[in-house]
């Protein structure tokens, strides 16, 4: 049996645009991210299609690229109305609780709706749109490292169970109560 490759992380994700200039400038103003390379042609070299496009490349830190395709002669992008708006985002990665306010403060500065900061006992996030449409968030991890090992232990069960049942498992309920009594470290009410 051939071995699977061994990945040594995520190379670049691309998205489309709108128009690559704004959604370059945008990115470098509101979220910093420094703009690294483009790359332009006429035909696209993997299916060899006549159609001209323009690819943008920015640094989201960490080596981790996003990247974004403008296609003028396609229909005018859309999105998939059959997958709600919440459903499909970019989330990215802060330090600290302080560094997710600052940004929450210097969105809102730039005129945009943004949605908390919302707690997910792992994180809390904050959620906002690109001039394209995408939604984007941006993540504080705070969860500990015996939360990140039950979760990953029962990872397993809980997607046998939903491939079953299509409900949500109760494995990892502890992850929604808020009473200090209900400590997700007390093996008592971690279900399992």
């Amino acid at each position: 049996m051939t071995p699977s490759p061994t990945l040594n992380g995520v190379h670049h994700v691309a998205y489309r645009c709108k128009n690559a200039k704004e959604t370059v400038a945008f990115y470098e103003r509101v979220l910093g991210m420094e703009f690294l390379l483009a790359i332009a042609e006429n035909q696209v070299p993997s299916t060899k299609a006549p159609d001209p496009y323009m690819h943008v490349f920015l640094d989201a830190g960490r080596n981790n690229v996003l990247a974004f395709f403008e296609i003028p002669n396609s229909p005018p992008m859309g999105r998939d109305e059959n997958t709600p708006q919440w459903v499909q985002h970019i989330a990215f990665q802060v330090e600290t609780r302080e560094a997710l306010l600052t940004a929450l403060a210097k969105i809102k500065a730039e005129g945009l709706d943004v949605i908390g900061p919302t707690d997910h006992t792992l994180f809390e996030s904050i959620y906002f749109f690109d001039p394209n449409g995408h939604r984007l968030e941006l993540a504080w991890n705070k969860g500990t490292p015996d939360q990140y090992a039950e979760l990953k232990r029962v990872a397993r069960d809980m997607l046998d169970e939903w491939d079953q049942t299509k409900k949500a498992p109760q494995h990892a309920a502890w992850l929604h109560v808020t009473e200090l009594s209900h400590s997700p470290l007390r093996t008592d009410l971690v279900d399992g």
